[in-house]
């Protein structure tokens, strides 16, 4: 990933997904995928919408990614 993209991940989740959550984005560089969701109410739903975020700031990092 090119330098600077991993701070710059973790912002725009955290634009994303705060609007939903009062919450903390942790975004680590590392050599395997992960996600982990804690003190959620319903889990399962948090971790859709979070995969789905992802999903979507990824596909869109053209517009917010500035290098």
């Amino acid at each position: 990933m090119p330098k600077g993209s991993v701070p710059a991940l973790q912002q725009e989740m955290l634009r994303r997904v705060s609007k939903r959550y009062d919450v903390d984005v942790i975004v680590k560089s590392a050599s395997n995928d992960g996600l982990t969701i804690l003190r959620a109410v319903d889990k399962e739903s948090a971790q859709e919408f979070v995969q789905e975020t992802l999903q979507e700031v990824w596909e869109t990092a053209d517009d917010w990614f500035i290098r």
